[in-house]
Parts: C-alpha cells; sequence; structure tokens
C-alpha cells in the first residue's frame, strides 16, 4: 500500500506541474485562475496522502494508519477529478459518441437483416415481436445520430452533451429488446445464409450496446450536475419555438410536417400531457427531498416529455383550418412552457433549501399553474371544445335543481308522465351514440356531444316539470335527487368521451366509457321507475329493454377485455346467468298468462340482469378467444392499472368528501375511514410492487416516496379520526378536516405520476384469424341479445292484454331462439377454449420430430447418417444452443399459462413447438459430423428426451388449459415441468461441454451478455436472503472468478486444449454473480450501493467477455505468441476488474464484508494448522535451538486472553456500528493468527520425539480457530438484527463454544508438561470436540459437499481401529496410550461423521436411507463418546469391575458401526457394482482400449485427407482373457 503510495505521489506531482504550466499559457485570466486553483487543491491533497503514507510506514500493523491513509488516498482521487475533469469530460463524450455511433451502425444493420429474413421466417409470432421492436428501435435512431452530431459540433456545450447522454440511455432498452427478438427469430428461419446474417448482427449489436452502457453511464456521473441548467435551456427554447410557429402561422406558412395529421396529433398531444403530469409530479418529490442528482434526471424528463407535447402542438395547429383555434393551440403551448419553466427555476431554487416551506408552498402553486396551463392546451383540441360545451351545457341544466320550489307547469300527470317517457328514450340512445362517436372522428364526437347536451337539457326540463306535479314535499325532494344523479352520470359520460378521444389506445378507458353510458341507463331507468304510473310490469319492460340497449355495444368490436373474469369464469358465468334467464323466462310467460303482474315484472328484471351478465361474458370470452389466437398480438401487462388508482383516488376523495360534512354521523366517519385505508393500503402495495419491477431509478425512487407520502398522511388522518370517534366535537371535526387535505394531494400526485404512458400496458391486436374465431360466440350473443329484447316487448304486450293468441306464438317462437343461441354460445365457448387447437397442433409437431430422432438413430446405428456438408459444426452446435435457449425460456411461461392464463396458452405453446423443427435439424446435423458412434447417440438421445418431456408437458398443459380451477392438474404439470428444466439443463450442458472441446466461445460470449442484460431487469422473486448473504455468496463466486482466470492464464502455456473448459467454467461462474448481484443491489441499504454493485459486476462481465474471446482463439492457434499476450493482459484486466467487484461490495456493508475476510483468513489458519499436525504425526516437527515449552508457555496464555477479549468486542459488535464489527473482526483474525503460530512453536519446543503432545497442543488452537470462524460467520449473519432475531441465539452459542474451546486450550497448555495429566486432560479435549462435532451433524444444515457410499465405507474402519485403541488404553491406563487413543479418536469420530453427513446428502440417496444413515451415525459417535467417557473414568479410579464393562461399551459401538457399514450398502442402491470384480476389470479395459484406439483413429484422420469409412477389426488383448474382435470405423 506505502509503495502504491509513492507511484500515486509521483504521478499526482507531475499533473500538477502540467496544469501549472498550462495556466501560465492561458491567455483568459479566470481560467488561468481556475487552473492554478486546482493545482493549489491537488498539491495539498498529494501533501496529506504522503504524509498518511509515511504513518502508515511507520506502522504496518496499525488499522487506524491505514484507514488515515484510505481516506486520504480517496481525497487525492477526488482532486483530481475536479483539477482534471474537463479533460476528463472530454475523453468520456469521446467515447461515448464512438459508442452511439456503432450502436446506430449495429441497430441499422440488424434491422435491415431482419427485414431480409422475414420472408423465411416460420415462426409468425416471433416475426411479429421482432417487426414491432424494429420500428421501435427505427424511431430511436435519428435521436441518436442528431444527439453526436450535435455533441460533436458543440464540444464545449452540455446541453448538447447531455442530450446525447439522454438519446444513448433511451437507446438501451429498446436495443437490448431488438438484440432479444432477433435471438428468438433466428432457429426459426429457414434461410441459412439470412439466419447466419441476423445472428451476427444481432452479437454486434448486443457488443455496440455493451460498450454503449458503460460510455453513457461514466459520461452521466461526469455531466450530470448540469441536468437541471439544461432542461430549464430545452423548455426556455421550445418556448420560443412555439413563438416562432405561431408568427409562421400568421403568415400562412405553418405547414404540417410528413406522416401529420389531425388524428394523430391530436392523440399524440393527449399522450404527451400525461407524460407532461407525471413528469412533473415525478420532479415535485425529488425536489422536496433535496436530492440534486435525481431531482436532475426528473428534470430531464419534464424537458423530454414538453418537447413531445410542442411537437403534437405544433402538429395540431398545423393541420387545423380554424385561425383562432391555431392561435389558441400555439398560444396554450406557449403558457405551458413558460410555466414549466418557472416550475423548473422554482426547483433550482427548492433544492437550495430543502425542507424550506416557504419554497415548498412556491413549488406547489407553480405547479398548480403548470396543471391549468395542460388542461387549457388540451382544450384547444378540435372537438374537445364541443364536449366542454355539452359538459357546461349539462352544468347550467342542473342549476334548476338548486332551487327552492318546483311550481307545476299546469299540464297533467299522464302529460308529462309521457313526455318523460319520450324524452329519457332520446337521452339514452344519444348515450350510446356518445359511445360510438368517441372512437370515430372528432366531427361524430362534436355532433354527438352537441345532441346530448340538448337531450339533456330536454330531459331535466321534463324532470322538473315532474318535480313540480309531485304530491309531496317528499316525492319531490326524490325526484330532484335523482335528476342530479342523472347530471353527475351524464358529466362522468361527457368526461370519459373526451380523455378516450384524446388518447383512444389508453387502456380501460373504453370499458370506463361504456360503464358510464351504463350508469345513465340505470339512473334513467330509477327515475322513470319511481316517476311514471303504468300498469305494473311495464315500467321493469322498459327499463330491461334500456339496459339491454346499453350492454349491445360491447358485442360490436370486442377489442379489449370488459372485465377481469378468465375464460373459464367467463363460462361458468354464462351457465349460472342461463339458469337464471330460464326461471325468468318461465316466469314471464306464467306471470303473464296468470295476471300475476308484481311478480311479472320481478322477472323481467331478473331475465334483463342475467342478460346483461351473459353478454358481459360473451363478449370477455369473444376478446379471449381473439387475443389467444397465435397470429395475434398478446397485449403486455403494464408496470400499473391507472385505472385501478383512478378508481382508488375517485373513492378516496368522495370518502374524504363524506368525513368532512357536518351531516355525516359517527358511524359514517368509520365507514368513510375503513374505505380510505383499503384503497390506501391497496395503492401502496401497487407502488410497492411497481417499484421492484421497474429498471427506471427515478421511477423506483418516485414509487417508493409516494407510497411513503399514501401511508403518512394515511396515518395522520387515521389519527384524527380516531380522536373524533373518542370525541365527537366540533375541534376534532377541523382536525379530521385539515387532514384530508394532505392525503388527498399525495394521492393526486400519485395519480398523475402513475398516468405516464411509459407505466400503461400494451393493448392486444387481435389478427383476422382471430376475428373470425371470435365470430361464433358473437354472433350466438348477438342473436341472444336480439331475441330477449323481442321476447320483453311482446311479454310487454302481453302482461297488458293476456288473451292473444299470436302473440303467444311470438314469445314462444322468441323463446326458442334465446334457449337455442344461449345453448350454441356455450357449444361455441366450449369449442373454442383458448390454445387447445394449438396444443393439439405442436404435439403433432412434436411427434413428427420424435420421428424424426428415431429414424436418424437407427441410420446412425447402421452407420448409414450422411454428413451434412453444406454447413460447419460451429454453426450446427450454434443452432441447437440457440433453440435450446429459447426453449428454456418458454418452459416458465408455457406452465404459468397453462396453470391460470388461457389467453396466453395457446402463443406460448406455438412458440415453443416452432424451435422444435430447428433443434432436431441441427441435432441431426451435429450427430452426422461425429465420428465417434458412442457421441452421435448421446446428442440424439438427449434431443429425443428433450422432445418427449416437452410433449408430456404440452399433454398435461392441454388438459390443465389455463383453468386455475383444475387443481388435480397443477402437480402432473409441476412434475412435467421439472423433467423438461432437467432435460434442457442435460442437453445444454453437453452442447457447452462440446462447443468449450471445439473452442467455440460465441456461445459463452452470448451467454455473459444475456447475464448482464438480465441483470438489469427486475428479479422476478422477492429475495429470500439479506444483503450479507448475498454479499457473501459474491465474494465466494468473485474469488472462484479470479481463480479461474489464474488457471487460464497457466494453460495458456502448459495446455492450451483445456482453455475451453475453463472459459466455459468462468461464463457460468459469471452468471451466478450476475444473479446474486440483482438480488444484492435489491436488498442495498440504498439505490446508491445498488447500481454501483450492478455496474462494477457489469464491466466485469465485459471483461470476462474478452477474455473467453481470447481463449477461444488461442485454442485455435496454440502457438501465437501475440494472441497469448492478449489473452494474459485480457485475464489481467478480469483480476482487476473483480478486486473492483470486491470493493464495491465492501462499500456496501465494511463490516460484513470484514466478517468474510476474516472467515476466508481463518480457514487458511485451520489448513495450516491440518499441515502441521501431519508433520507433527510423521514425527517431522522438530525444535528449533535448545528451546523448551516454557519459554512459549506465557505467551500463549497472554495470547490467548487477548482472543478472549476481541470474542466480546466481536460479540458486541453484531449490534454497533459496521466499523467497529470491521475492526473487531479484523483485530481477531490478527490475534488467531498469533495465537496459532506461538501454539505452533510451544507444539515444537516439545520435540519430535513425542509427536501425540504435540498433536494435542495443536489440536487445542485447531478447535479455538474452528470455533472463532463459526463465531465469526453468525456474527456476520446477526449484524444488525433485533435482539429477539434467531440468528442472536445462534450467536450466543457460538460464543460459548468460542469461550470453552479457549478455556479447554489454557487447561491443555498448563498440563502440556506434567506427565501424570497430560494424557487426561487430552481426553477430556477429545470428549469435548466429539460432542461438538455431534451437534454440527445433528444440525439441518446440509453438508458443503457430498461423498460416495465407498468413502463413507471407508471411513468406518477408523472407528473399529479407535475402539481397539481406547479398550487397550482403558486396561492399560498409561498416559501414553491414552493421548495416541485421543488423537485417533478425534480424527476417526470426526471423518465418519463428516463422510456420514456428505454420502446420506447424496442427490441420489433416498429419504429413507438417508434417515437410517444419519441415525446409526449419530448412535455410533453417541456410542464412542460413552466408551471415551468410561475410559475417563477409569483413569481416575481405576478398578477391575469398571475395566470389565469395556467390552459391553466396544460391542456397542461395533453394533453401530454395522448398521452404518449395512446403510452405506442400502445407499449404493441396485446399480452399484464391485470395482475389484474380475468382469469389472476386463470391461473397463476394454473400454480404455476401445478409447484409446478412437482417439489414435482421430488424430490419424487429422493428419491425412478424409476417405470413405470403411471397418476395421481392432484385436484387443485382455489382461489374463482371451483376444477379443472389436469392429471400428475408420
Amino acid at each position: 500500500m506505502v509503495r502504491q503510495a509513492r507511484i500515486l505521489a509521483q504521478a499526482t506531482s507531475d499533473l500538477v506541474n502540467a496544469i501549472k504550466m498550462d495556466a501560465e499559457g492561458e491567455s483568459d485570466l479566470e481560467n488561468s485562475r481556475k487552473l492554478l486553483s486546482a493545482a493549489k487543491l491537488l498539491a495539498d491533497a498529494t501533501a496529506k496522502m504522503v504524509e498518511a503514507a509515511k504513518g502508515a510506514a511507520a506502522n504496518p500493523d496499525s488499522e487506524e494508519q491505514q484507514q488515515k491513509l484510505r481516506e486520504a488516498a480517496e481525497g487525492l482521487r477526488m482532486a483530481t477529478n475536479a483539477a482534471a475533469q474537463n479533460a476528463i469530460k472530454k475523453r468520456l463524450v469521446n467515447k461515448l459518441e464512438n459508442a452511439a455511433k456503432q450502436a446506430a451502425a449495429a441497430a441499422t444493420q440488424t434491422i435491415a437483416a431482419a427485414q431480409h429474413a422475414a420472408s423465411s421466417n416460420r415462426n409468425q409470432a416471433a416475426q411479429q415481436q421482432l417487426v414491432q421492436s424494429c420500428k421501435v428501435v427505427a424511431e430511436q435512431i435519428p435521436q441518436l445520430v442528431q444527439g453526436v452530431r450535435g455533441s460533436q459540433s458543440q464540444p464545449d456545450s452540455p446541453s448538447a452533451q447531455l442530450a446525447l447522454i439522454s438519446a444513448s440511455q433511451n437507446f438501451l432498452q429498446p436495443g437490448a429488446k431488438m438484440v432479444t427478438a432477433s435471438k428468438a427469430t433466428v432457429p426459426t428461419i429457414s434461410d441459412q445464409a439470412s439466419a447466419m446474417q441476423l445472428s451476427q448482427c444481432a452479437k454486434n449489436l448486443a457488443s455496440a450496446l455493451a460498450e454503449l452502457r458503460t460510455a453513457s453511464q461514466k459520461a452521466q456521473e461526469a455531466c450530470g450536475p448540469l441536468e437541471i441548467d439544461n432542461a430549464l435551456s430545452m423548455v426556455r427554447d421550445l418556448e420560443k419555438d412555439m413563438k416562432e410557429a405561431k408568427s409562421s402561422a400568421e403568415e400562412g406558412k405553418l405547414k404540417p410536417l410528413p406522416g401529420e395529421t389531425l388524428e394523430k396529433c391530436s392523440q399524440d398531444l393527449g399522450t404527451s400531457t400525461k407524460a407532461v403530469s407525471s413528469a412533473i409530479a415525478q420532479l415535485l418529490s425529488e425536489a422536496t427531498q433535496g436530492n440534486e442528482n435525481y431531482t436532475g434526471m426528473a428534470a430531464r424528463d419534464v424537458a423530454q416529455a414538453l418537447k413531445s407535447l410542442a411537437s403534437a402542438a405544433r402538429g395540431v395547429a398545423a393541420t387545423t383550418g380554424d385561425s383562432s383555434a391555431r392561435n389558441a393551440m400555439l398560444d396554450c403551448a406557449g403558457d405551458v412552457m413558460d410555466k414549466s419553466a418557472n416550475l423548473i427555476e422554482e426547483t433550482k431554487r427548492a433544492i437550495a433549501k430543502p425542507g424550506d416551506a416557504e419554497s415548498q408552498q412556491r413549488l406547489a402553486q407553480v405547479a398548480k399553474a403548470v396543471s391549468q396551463a395542460l388542461n387549457r392546451c388540451v382544450n384547444c383540441l378540435p372537438g374537445q371544445r364541443d364536449v366542454d360545451n355539452a359538459i357546461r351545457t349539462v352544468g347550467e341544466a342542473s342549476k334548476t335543481l338548486l332551487a327552492d320550489s318546483f311550481p307545476s307547469s299546469g299540464r297533467s300527470f299522464q302529460e308529462v308522465q309521457a313526455q318523460l317517457n319520450e324524452v329519457a328514450a332520446g337521452l339514452n340512445q344519444s348515450a350510446n351514440e356518445v359511445v360510438q362517436a368517441s372512437r370515430g372522428t372528432t366531427q361524430d364526437l362534436a355532433r354527438a356531444t352537441s345532441k346530448f347536451g340538448q337531450d339533456f337539457s330536454n330531459f331535466l326540463e321534463a324532470g322538473v316539470d315532474m318535480a313540480g306535479t309531485s304530491q309531496s314535499k317528499e316525492d319531490q325532494t326524490q325526484v330532484v335527487s335523482n335528476l342530479k344523479t342523472i347530471s353527475m352520470s351524464s358529466s362522468k359520460l361527457l368526461l370519459a368521451a373526451k380523455a378516450l378521444s384524446t388518447d383512444p389506445s389508453s387502456p380501460n378507458l373504453k370499458n370506463q366509457l361504456a360503464a358510464a353510458a351504463r350508469a345513465v341507463t340505470d339512473s334513467i331507468n330509477q327515475i322513470i321507475t319511481m316517476c311514471t304510473q303504468q300498469a305494473p310490469g311495464q315500467k321493469e319492460c322498459d327499463n330491461a329493454l334500456r339496459e339491454l340497449e346499453s350492454v349491445k355495444g360491447m358485442l360490436e368490436n370486442p377489442t379489449e377485455a370488459v372485465t377481469e373474469l378468465s375464460y373459464f369464469d367467463c363460462i361458468d358465468s354464462v351457465m349460472e346467468n342461463s339458469k337464471v334467464l330460464g326461471e325468468s323466462m318461465a316466469g314471464i310467460s306464467h306471470n303473464a298468462k296468470n295476471s300475476n303482474l308484481p311478480e311479472f315484472g320481478d322477472s323481467v328484471s331478473a331475465g334483463s340482469k342475467a342478460l346483461c351478465g351473459l353478454t358481459e361474458a360473451a363478449a370477455q370470452a369473444a376478446y379471449l378467444v381473439g387475443v389467444s389466437d397465435p397470429n395475434s398480438t398478446a397485449g403486455q401487462k403494464g408496470l400499473v392499472d391507472p385505472a385501478q388508482f383512478a378508481r382508488a383516488n375517485q373513492s378516496i376523495q368522495m370518502a374524504c368528501q363524506n368525513l368532512v360534512d357536518p351531516a355525516c354521523t359517527q358511524s359514517q366517519v368509520l365507514s368513510a375511514a375503513t374505505i380510505v385505508a383499503k384503497h390506501t393500503s391497496a395503492l401502496c402495495n401497487a407502488c410497492r410492487l411497481a417499484s421492484s419491477k421497474t429498471p427506471n431509478p427515478v421511477a423506483k425512487r418516485q414509487f417508493v416516496q409516494s407510497a411513503k407520502e399514501v401511508a403518512n398522511t394515511t396515518a395522520n388522518l387515521v389519527k384524527s379520526i380516531k380522536a373524533l370517534d373518542g370525541a365527537f366535537n366540533q375541534e376534532n371535526r377541523e382536525k379530521c378536516k385539515a387532514a384530508t387535505g394532505p392525503l388527498i394531494e399525495a394521492v393526486d400526485n400519485l395519480t398523475a405520476f402513475a398516468s405516464n404512458p411509459e407505466f400503461a400496458s400494451i393493448p392486444a391486436q387481435i389478427s383476422p384469424e382471430g376475428h373470425a374465431a371470435m365470430e361464433p360466440i358473437v354472433a350466438a350473443a348477438k342473436m341472444m341479445l336480439e331475441s330477449s329484447t323481442g321476447l320483453i316487448q311482446t311479454a310487454r304486450s302481453l302482461a297488458v292484454n293476456p288473451k292473444d293468441p299470436p302473440k303467444w306464438s311470438v314469445l314462444a317462437g322468441h323463446s326458442r331462439t334465446v334457449s337455442d343461441s344461449i345453448k350454441k354460445l356455450i357449444t361455441n365457448m366450449r369449442e373454442k377454449a383458448p390454445g387447445q387447437r394449438e396444443c393439439d397442433d405442436a404435439i403433432e409437431v412434436l411427434n413428427g420430430c420424435i420421428r424424426e430422432v428415431d429414424q436418424a438413430s437407427l441410420a446412425a446405428i447402421s452407420q448409414q447418417l450422411t454428413p451434412r456438408e453444406d454447413i460447419s459444426m460451429e454453426t450446427l452446435h450454434e443452432q441447437m444452443a440457440a433453440s435450446v435457449h429459447e426453449i428454456s425460456n418458454l418452459i416458465d411461461p408455457v406452465a404459468v399459462a397453462a396453470r391460470s392464463e388461457a389467453s396466453q396458452l395457446g402463443h406460448k405453446v406455438s412458440q415453443m413447438a416452432s424451435y422444435f423443427e430447428p433443434l432436431i435439424m441441427a441435432a441431426i446435423g451435429t450427430a452426422s459430423k461425429i465420428l465417434s458412434s458412442q457421441q452421435q447417440m448421446a446428442v440424439l438421445d438427449q434431443t429425443k428426451t428433450l422432445t418427449e418431456s416437452a410433449l408430456q408437458m404440452l399433454y398435461t398443459a392441454k388438459e390443465a388449459g389455463g383453468n386455475p380451477k383444475a387443481a388435480h392438474m397443477q402437480e402432473a404439470l409441476e412434475e412435467s415441468v421439472q423433467m423438461m428444466k432437467e432435460a434442457v439443463d442435460d442437453l445444454g450442458a453437453t452442447l457447452a461441454e462440446a462447443a468449450s472441446a471445439a473452442g467455440a466461445v460465441g456461445g459463452m460470449v452470448d451467454s455473459i451478455n444475456d447475464s448482464i442484460n438480465k441483470m438489469e431487469d427486475t428479479p422476478a422473486l422477492e429475495p429470500d436472503g439479506t444483503f450479507v448473504d448475498y454479499q457473501t455468496t459474491m465474494v465466494k463466486t468473485a474469488k472462484a472468478i479470479a481463480v479461474t482466470v489464474q488457471e487460464m492464464v497457466t494453460k495458456s502455456n502448459t495446455n492450451p486444449d483445456d482453455l475451453g473448459g475453463l472459459a466455459n467454467q468462468l461464463t457460468n461462474e459469471f452468471g451466478n454473480l450476475a444473479n446474486e448481484a440483482k438480488y444484492a443491489a435489491v436488498t442495498a441499504e440504498n439505490d446508491e450501493i445498488g447500481s454501483h454493485i450492478k455496474k462494477q459486476v457489469g464491466e466485469l462481465g465485459f471483461s470476462c467477455t474478452g477474455l473467453v474471446t481470447k481463449a477461444g482463439a488461442l485454442q485455435c492457434s496454440p502457438n501465437d505468441s501475440f494472441t497469448k499476450k492478449e489473452l494474459i493482459e485480457s485475464a489481467r484486466k478480469v483480476s482487476e476488474k473483480v478486486s473492483h467487484v470486491l470493493a464495491s461490495l465492501q462499500a456496501g456493508n465494511r463490516g460484513t464484508q470484514a466478517c468474510i475476510t476474516a472467515a476466508s483468513a481463518v480457514s487458511g489458519i485451520i489448513a495450516d494448522l491440518d499441515t502441521t499436525i501431519m508433520f507433527a504425526t510423521a514425527g517431522t516437527l522438530n525444535r528449533e535451538n535448545a528451546e523448551t515449552f516454557a519459554d512459549h508457555r506465557e505467551c500463549i496464555l497472554k495470547t490467548a486472553k487477548a482472543l478472549v477479549e476481541d470474542t466480546k468486542l466481536l460479540v458486541s459488535g453484531a449490534g454497533a456500528s459496521q466499523e467497529k464489527l470491521a475492526q473487531a473482526a479484523q483485530s481477531s483474525v490478527s490475534t488467531i493468527t498469533k495465537l496459532a503460530d506461538v501454539v505452533k512453536l510451544g507444539a515444537a519446543s516439545l520435540g519430535s520425539e513425542d509427536p501425540e503432545t504435540q498433536v494435542v497442543l495443536i489440536n487445542a488452537v485447531k478447535d479455538v480457530a474452528k470455533a472463532l470462524g463459526n463465531l465469526i460467520s453468525t456474527t456476520k449473519a446477526a449484524a444488525g438484527k433485533p435482539h429477539d432475531d434467531p440468528s442472536m441465539l445462534q450467536l450466543k452459542n457460538s460464543a460459548k463454544v468460542m469461550v470453552t474451546n479457549v478455556t479447554s486450550l489454557l487447561k491443555t497448555v498448563k498440563a502440556v508438561e506434567d506427565e501424570a495429566t497430560k494424557g487426561t486432560r487430552a481426553l477430556e479435549a477429545t470428549i469435548e470436540h466429539i460432542k461438538q462435532e455431534l451437534a454440527v451433524f445433528s444440525s439441518s444444515d446440509p453438508p458443503p459437499k457430498t461423498t460416495t457410499p465407498e468413502e463413507f465405507i471407508r471411513m468406518t474402519k477408523g472407528i473399529t481401529m479407535a475402539t481397539a485403541k481406547a479398550v487397550a488404553a482403558g486396561n492399560s491406563c498409561r498416559q501414553e496410550d491414552i493421548i495416541a487413543t485421543a488423537n485417533l479418536s478425534r480424527r476417526a469420530i470426526a471423518d465418519m461423521l463428516h463422510s456420514c453427513k456428505e454420502a446420506a446428502y447424496h442427490p441420489e440417496v433416498s429419504k429413507d436411507v438417508q434417515m437410517r444413515a444419519l441415525r446409526y451415525g449419530n448412535e455410533c459417535a453417541a456410542g464412542y463418546l460413552g466408551l471415551l467417557e468410561h475410559v475417563l473414568v477409569i483413569i481416575q479410579k481405576p478398578s477391575h469391575d469398571l475395566k470389565q464393562q469395556l467390552a459391553s461399551y466396544s460391542k456397542r459401538v461395533a453394533g453401530s458401526v454395522t448398521e452404518l457399514i449395512q446403510a452405506a450398502e442400502a445407499m449404493k442402491g441396485t446399480e452399484w457394482v464391485d470395482p475389484e470384480d474380475p468382469t469389472v476389470i476386463a470391461e473397463n479395459e476394454l473400454l480404455g482400449a476401445a478409447a484409446a484406439i478412437e482417439a489414435a483413429a482421430k488424430k490419424l484422420e487429422q493428419l491425412r485427407p478424409r476417405t470413405k469409412p470403411k471397418f476395421f477389426l481392432c484385436y484387443i488383448v485382455l489382461k489374463g482373457g482371451p483376444f477379443l474382435c472389436v469392429p471400428h470405423r475408420s
């Protein structure tokens, strides 16, 4: 460390001199002053570091001095960055420019390759995804290119640099999706050249994206602080653009851009308005928290959203013919820009004063002004003004309902009633027309809303007349109340139509509009029911007809989900409602015939409700059938459901209004509180899920912060409600009212943020084939509705005149038609169940694949499999690997669809089946090029196994059908999924092994890149461990990578053929590291640490790809010295990146990282002590000079006591800071190292003539080291946990064991020279050791590795020897015999327990045999422990009777050993063979000889041109046996 500090000081000194020279040559005085100031800061930091280095050199063991040196070095690094900031920034931006160019070029080539390959792609679903991803990337490329040009033309412009960074970061996600889609498409492209071209382009793009990601992250770190200023500058420029556009419009020069239409620009404006609102909510939240970095990113998002808004506003103005509307749009857009610029300026001021109440208030006011300006901008859209006029009409007309009295119009009740019925029908019709018009043009919407406003005015006028003719005040109040409900429903309908017209693609808005129209119908029915006096049953029939009219629109074009029902729920709903409808139809007929008119009305109402339910279920089922067609594009779920947020917001606002209502009773207050709590809880859960799913760090943070604000404001409201419930007075009411304000504001902000189009779901696109599949269901439902309408109309007249025979025959006809249409509906729904046809098709494809493999296997057996000459072996390997990879990715999606998502089953099954044909072709091609018949069959067999397991899974998936209620199929489905995963793993491992042996590393590089990309994805599962757990695993994996890299360097010189296997090992290790990093980032203390860990692991991955590539190149050209040098350089870079990963983990938790390091150091000490025991046992541990044990005793005792103090610090460190924990861990390692050294010296001083005593002493310190290692591990696990956590109990137990073992060491040290007691002491120590080993053996923790039954049996032999030795020592009572027994017993029992547990936990051992082995292992150790304790008693009080009992103890041990051996035999299973059997030996020799001949044939094949295959007979002489004739292919 000190040496590196010297080098660093020299480098910084050179830099200071260079800066001074630049300052002297600078003509600008200000720049010269800045340079000299930077040089001074750098010189001061260098001086501090030199001083710290001197202190560390003077005290090399001082942790404090080392920490000072680290801090000084960090200060110097920061000073260097500040001094060289401009140069560093320029270099990083240049790197980013180059990376952006490469990415844009690679993306363009990939798009061209995708277009070329489209005609030969057999998988249309994959092709659609590729086309979609290409479109998105094609839209991003111009922005990226523009960013590069802007940065190059203005190299010193922060704005241009940030624009390039933003464009680069926006390009990454679509680019990665296009790479994934390209790779998924490659296996199903029949044209070989197109497939290879697309595959290579995808690889190049993946590599370019990796470079772009790294370059953009580094440039972002260098340029990040300028985000807010740049965003402000952008918005001011947009404001100028709006003014210029208005000037152009006034001069008649404003023309639409290519592709711009009024409809498109209007929709873009609506979408960008939501994006602006969301970004502003995010900006406000970050500004409130005072985080400059995240606020800058949020400001950039606001500016980007405003840019889209400005473009859309200009487009609307350019395509609008009305000059006043054009000017209004541009004025409002300019106003939005102005208000937004004010908001960003206010944000900048608020950041400087975090927590200042006044600045926060100003910020809220400015944000409100922006929101109002946005609303005015949207209201300028064509069609919106007409909707607003209709809303105003409804509002103005509704004011008449606020009058205190309603005078009579003078007309009769019958006249008013007739008029009300007439205008009600008109209003209901207008509501349905608004629903239809909102999906059409703006002119359609304008006409429909104007008509609706007029019809509403007419209806309200008739309703007020009805109120005037009401006989009582109570009736009048009821009428007015119903009219107010209709007014509210009408306003909601118009608002929903307005929202849908601005954003037709927004999910759920169509459903909301349809629901609003039904609400209007229901409100009309309520007032008609109350206000009209007709014959019983007539009102119910009219209401039913209006309800059926309102739901008819659902069946017109069901391209969107109507409800949340699954397909099987729809079938259940149809069945239930059909029963109700059947009963209602019978009731209608019976009651009409018998003139039971009240019951007749009830039957009509029940039938109407059932018909509405049937229509909803049929529409939803038809949608699911259409979506499930493989040619349709399945929808994608969004990050959040905006409809859920909107519903929750509305419910919370209504509940809060009820809370502040003076007329609200105590029970109503509690009811409202329950509603608030329910919806805020749902919102917080939705935020938590969204935060865990989004890869955007700013959005992740915003969701968390919004959830906190909602939770805190809800808690405050609940607190005030409790106070109100306790004392229902005015003061508490006011407090409650005050508490509702912040909650409503927090929920509004969250709803605005969640409305961002980026988070919305992507609706499904139903193909023509999907529409055709829907048609039978829709047709049956339409026939049902039409006949039902006729049935109710006929029943209405029959209720008045039941003696009309022709009408009865018409009613019967309608009844039959309704029944037939429902039967047809149910039949069609059952036949069209999603995924069933696709499962049948896929099963047929897989059966064909199996037949092809079988034929190829027969050809291979008969040596008639013709080699494919048109393709290389490496290409075939890549095709197989790509197909297996895609199949592997589809296993879980197919399983999920089969369990509960029927609409996805067809898509996933068809996709999976499409990859088996290319897999089979590639597998047969691969087998045809393999010379070894055995290897041929291995490839074909594994491919067939995978296909058969997939076939089994498809059969199970078809049976499950996506029905979550099919519980009986879930277990079978799980088993088939597991079987298929195992088959994929087996074939994947074989391919990886073959590729590594051939030096083909393309798949490995892809695998590493996949791991890096997946690391950016959100974990699919919730983390099941803490940061410490993932940190520990990552440290182990990172160190394993370092070892593998070092081995690759060694093999590059000695045996390059092994590099492929090591590269494959490195790939797997990095995959594990990246997976753990994903969870470590989620569980880290803060986002900065998590993102830093992922960044360092990502950089390590990029270095690994370079090393793997060089390894493949060197394996192909072993004598290329240049490639060898490149590999060594790549290995050095990987090792450096490994150290960076370890440093990032250490930054996450310094204390726990110190524990990990300490545990590793203790493991090394234990290994060293084991080696010393070997030397002592061999009698080669000699003393140095003429020293005695007395020379070391005091030092041992003193160090042991110091270790006890360290143990106390370590235990207390678990609950203290990370810094203290780190110091305690480091101190304990230092002390145990010293203790081990002095004990080794003490043991050596005893002389090699007394090896057993030496072993006793070293064993004693080894026990202490093992206990310390366990204590460090439990301390690490308990760090930061509460006192009642189970890990704290484990910590206490570990501390007790540690103290016991140190005490035992002290006793051993004192007794080691006492000839009379040292044997007794050794035996006591061994008994304690066995007890501790037995405790570990009895725990449920699995062993770190497994072993074979043969190894287990071998270890039991030591027990027999140790038992005999113990019995002999008990009889002789000599101290030498007892010491030897103690040492032998310790080793024998420990080895037996370890091997027993390792063999029992072998994956092939059954649960019963495992339990049996563990039981007898425990009994054996316990029996032997009893024997040793009996020997100890004999030594202390020898007697003949006690010695006689030794035989019974030894028999007990012998019985346990016999049971153990039998358990080990049971572990072997029926297929185990004795390796010493002569037949087995002969067979092994035969196989070995055949393998040798095979290898020789391969070498000969390489030496001369390939000739036509012919067969010869090899004569192999077996040892002690006859000649054996083996046919062999030359």
